[in-house]
């Protein structure tokens, strides 16, 4: 029976998924506006308020193009995986 030897690569397989959420403009994403001016919107704050929009189970994300397989950064021994 002939053997042959074989090496391990780890991989991953990176799925790149978009949605958009709507932040609604209340007093929580303002911030006070510069020498007396009226409040002004504040980007920060509007940026974690979709983060947060975006963990909801509500929200719906479509995936964009095609998966993209990587060389996983760290190469360990693998459990005992082969190919026949």
């Amino acid at each position: 029976m002939d053997s042959t030897l074989s090496m391990s690569v780890r991989l991953r397989r990176v799925i790149t998924e978009i949605t958009s959420v709507s932040v609604p403009i209340t007093q929580k994403v303002m911030r006070s506006g510069d020498e007396g001016g009226g409040p002004k919107l504040d980007v920060d704050k509007i940026i974690e308020a979709a983060l947060i929009l975006g963990k909801l189970d509500t929200t719906v994300w479509e995936i964009e193009g095609e998966p993209e397989i990587q060389l996983h950064p760290i190469q360990n021994a693998p459990e005992t995986t082969t190919i026949q």
